[in-house]
């Protein structure tokens, strides 16, 4: 059994920012067809700064804690900051994953990238992230100890 920090068990518990935005400025949707997690993140931008950000979740514990995490270290950063936000330091902010369950923190930088390219698309703008942006390498993961035979059931997320 993967074992959680108490940072993820709050967000699992208490998630942050759950919701839609009606009128959102960019949406973004990721999947991972072997667990079934899904995650929708909606943002609204003023300036280039992300005013808002919720997301809507279908998924394990460990998934609603990256989506809860993942808004909240988006909300008033610029769009290209939140950029920079990555599955390995959305996985510290939590104080680790079960290796488990670390692509679950894969799933919630992708859709925040993929809600700032689906804005900057709209605004006739070039998408900041490329399909690079979207390949996480293993050795950059942050784990935490787990059960022997736990294996990933998956370790990239795929589109939606």
């Amino acid at each position: 059994m993967p074992i959680y920090s108490d940072k993820v068990m709050d967000h699992f518990m208490h998630p942050r920012n759950v919701g839609e935005i009606a009128d959102a400025d960019g949406v973004g949707e990721m999947g991972n067809p072997v667990c079934g997690d899904m995650m929708t993140f909606y943002i609204k931008v003023e300036g280039d700064h992300l005013k808002d950000v919720k997301f809507k979740t279908f998924g394990c514990g460990a998934a609603i804690a990256v989506s809860s995490m993942t808004s909240e270290m988006a909300i008033g950063k610029t769009l290209e900051e939140a950029m920079l936000i990555t599955p390995q330091s959305v996985a510290d902010e939590l104080g680790g994953l079960p290796k488990v369950k670390f692509h679950c923190s894969n799933l919630g930088a992708d859709a925040l990238h993929q809600a700032i390219d689906n804005y900057r698309q709209k605004k006739g703008l070039s998408p900041l992230s490329s399909p690079e942006t979207h390949h996480h390498d293993e050795a950059e993961t942050h784990y935490h100890d787990e059960a022997e035979g736990e294996v990933p059931s998956c370790d990239v997320p795929c589109k939606v």
